[in-house]
């Protein structure tokens, strides 16, 4: 049987304004029950301790996010091989009511689906039929969008005795009852008054789960928070344990003794802006160890001359860190980037390994971190075992073995002339996971290849409403003729296999299609490596041992979540959540679904809907030179993480604001960017930030970029990208 969910076409036809994304009218927390009186949903997600501490063993399920523990994703079935993965066929597919971009890694447990998709809803399909079963909305009130750094997206949820949990938008924490689809209980994981500026947090990563305890962080560094994970009981909510990964206001004291010497790294009045260090993603529970080791983010803000100006080392920021899992208490870290000054979060995912290195057993951490340099640690102490390039580097020639701190070149630095940094603050990799196969002893890893002009911002302040991130995102007098010390731009997808032992690249893909990322990855013991070429529209799987592409499959859309494998009544499945702005517009078909792959699968997607692009088509611009240039400044600070540098937007989850009608009319445009018009749709109110004269030059400036884009059209649009990395990253 192939089930289609209900799409709503209707979606497609809303106006390119300035708006947020699709959300339903239900009320908070709300479930849509499907088919309630299903066999499947007797005991659901019936996953205990000794069932996830089993998947180290083999599995037929997917229990939790990375696949097990270890997070390897790697599945021990091999009924899909070399031999036959050519016979995989699609089986059936379920639309999501969205087009926006889906990251989140399904879950199977016993015969049921679960994945978490935009906003913060949760679907539980039948694996079988695709039949839904129920949906779940956690209603994120639209308001809180404006802080969120990144995307309007979620990367997944956890399973245990009988419920799924997830984090939100909004940073709250959600259970879910699996036999209903109603809310079991929710919890604020934010600390004091909600509408504190140093309170702009969101979740997006997967809840961790074990010995009843559910462990997850949260994201807001480009505002201005400062960074924790916390432990909450899997129960009833309440929260059991809180690390903060940087110091507060020293007047206070100290939590601990790991916070006071964080402070001897830190100069200047860092709390007031939170310090940063926040948690989005790249954590594991370690049952050896019994600790959960998680990386930390970026400082606030990005430039470290405007955080601290004696240029300490900043811990915990851009940090791994291992904490006792039931205590909290700190047992070690390791910081990657110290003083980072260029967004290089440790939040990348990472894989916990049993390595025979120089003849000896070592129970390591292995991470392709943002920076671009790929870290082997002793998971027991945290110590360095190796470090080594796997993409192009530029802000540092290597790694101290000694010390373990990195040679950083000093005019990467960039704080007298810019610099086009490599890795850029995307990443050489981000968020999208990685998957070891004990068969080959090779980590597949999504490497970005990237680039990002670092410009010093001399008059920055700080902005109780916007980023705070201390560079500015444009320069007269820095085209791509003259970037230093490369004009190369952009960013380019590629599929490494990476020995970690003889630390050294095995294969490699060619570069994939529209200079775009790719998405995460899985390995089975069929010899078979799954993953999404990002926006290139394709499922692929490739020889785990040679690189060599054997199947592809036309998704419609970009690809971004990594796939998981499964077997139910002794037959193996592949499952991907696909889904992100392909054709090019915030209006435009996004083709967001669940795909269920079979052998001998013979189902079809329907052919893809027409699209027409609204045109370029603004009003005079008739505004001076000076006002123009105030709204450019304006919009840079509130207004371009969403829609774009320089007006230009490249990313389907957010309206392009050069062909969006409010250009025509200034009460109109004030009425959505000043008043919250479109606060359900995501889009925030800015009255207490952007003043009706800044309002009016931002609309300015906006129609005289309009004007010249018409005058001087580009060329073909890029595939709009993700919102993947977490400068980006939430």
């Amino acid at each position: 049987m192939i089930h289609h969910a209900r799409w709503l076409g209707v979606a497609l036809l809303l106006p390119a304004l300035i708006t947020g994304c699709q959300r339903s009218g239900e009320s908070a927390g709300s479930a849509n029950t499907s088919a309630a009186a299903s066999p499947l949903l007797t005991n659901p997600a019936a996953v205990t301790d000794e069932r996830l501490l089993d998947t180290a063993n083999g599995s037929t399920q997917w229990l939790t996010y990375g696949g097990d523990y270890a997070e390897r994703r790697f599945s021990a079935l091999k009924q899909i091989d070399t031999a036959n993965v050519g016979q995989l066929g699609l089986l059936w597919y379920a639309d999501y009511d969205t087009n926006l971009d889906q990251h989140g890694t399904p879950l199977y447990v016993d015969g049921v689906i679960y994945v978490s998709t935009a906003w913060n809803k949760l679907y539980a399909f039948d694996a079988k039929t695709g039949a839904q079963l129920w949906q779940y909305n956690a209603q994120v009130p639209g308001q809180w969008l404006r802080n969120v750094c990144c995307g309007n997206v979620n990367r997944g949820v956890a399973a245990y005795n009988g419920k799924i949990y997830m984090g939100t938008l909004d940073a709250r924490l959600v259970a879910i009852d699996a036999k209903t689809g109603k809310e079991a209980w929710a919890i604020s994981t934010i600390q004091g008054d909600r509408e504190d500026p140093l309170n702009r947090f969101s979740i997006t990563m997967a809840p961790r789960i074990a010995d009843g305890k559910v462990f997850i962080g949260a994201s807001g560094a480009e505002f201005g928070v400062r960074g924790w994970m916390a432990a909450f009981d899997a129960e009833t909510g309440a929260q059991v344990w809180r690390t903060f990964n940087v110091p507060g206001d020293p007047s206070k004291g100290f939590e601990n003794e790991m916070m006071a010497k964080a402070a001897a790294t830190w100069s200047g009045e860092w709390w007031k802006l939170g310090g940063g260090g926040s948690v989005w993603e790249g954590a594991i529970y370690d049952p050896l160890t019994h600790s959960i080791i998680y990386g930390t983010g970026n400082g606030t803000p990005w430039n470290q001359l405007a955080r601290d100006p004696k240029g300490g080392d900043n811990l915990y920021i851009a940090s791994i860190i291992s904490l006792d899992a039931d205590t909290g208490e700190y047992k070690w870290h390791y910081q990657a980037t110290p003083a980072d000054n260029w967004d290089y979060d440790a939040t990348s995912p990472m894989t916990l390994l049993d390595l025979n290195i120089g003849g000896q057993q070592r129970h390591v951490i292995v991470q392709p971190n943002k920076n671009g340099f790929l870290y082997v640690l002793d998971a027991r102490t945290g110590q360095l075992i190796s470090a080594d390039p796997f993409t192009e580097v530029n802000w540092a020639t290597g790694i101290d073995a000694k010390t373990g701190r990195p040679n950083v070149v000093s005019a990467a630095r960039y704080e007298k002339t810019p610099w086009n940094l490599a890795p850029g603050v995307q990443g050489g990799h981000s968020w999208h996971p990685n998957a070891w196969s004990p068969d080959t002893n090779l980590l597949y890893i999504p490497t970005w290849e990237s680039f990002f002009p670092m410009i010093r911002d001399s008059d920055y302040k700080p902005s109780a409403g916007g980023f705070n991130l201390g560079i500015a995102f444009s320069n007269p007098n820095m085209a791509a003729t003259n970037l230093q010390p490369t004009s190369r731009t952009g960013i380019t997808g590629i599929l490494k296999a990476w020995d970690p032992v003889t630390r050294k690249v095995v294969w490699q893909t060619e570069p994939f299609a529209d200079n775009r990322p790719s998405g995460g990855v899985m390995a089975t013991a069929g010899g078979l490596v799954f993953g999404g070429n990002g926006a290139g529209q394709q499922l692929r799987a490739y020889d785990a041992k040679t690189g060599a592409q054997l199947w592809s499959f036309p998704t419609q859309t970009a690809i971004y979540a990594p796939p998981i494998t499964y077997e139910l009544d002794g037959q193996q499945y592949g499952a991907a959540s696909v889904g992100g702005g392909a054709q090019g517009g915030y209006v435009a078909p996004g083709y967001a679904r669940m795909l269920v792959f079979a052998i001998g699968g013979t189902a079809k997607l329907p052919p893809n809907q027409p699209y027409t692009p609204p045109p370029l088509n603004p009003p005079p611009s008739t505004a001076s030179a000076d006002v123009s240039a105030r709204g450019g400044e304006v919009y840079n600070q509130y207004c371009s993480v969403c829609h774009g540098a320089d007006g230009v937007q490249q990313r389907g989850t957010f309206p392009n604001l050069m062909v969006s009608a409010l250009l025509h009319t200034q009460q109109g445009f004030d009425q959505v960017v000043r008043d919250g018009g479109r606060q359900q749709k995501g889009m925030g109110a800015f009255a207490a930030d952007v003043s009706a004269a800044d309002s009016a030059a931002v609309r300015d400036y906006l129609i005289s970029r309009a004007n010249f884009l018409k005058a001087n059209p580009p060329g073909p649009p890029p595939t709009p990208a993700d919102d993947s990395n977490q400068h980006q990253a939430n």
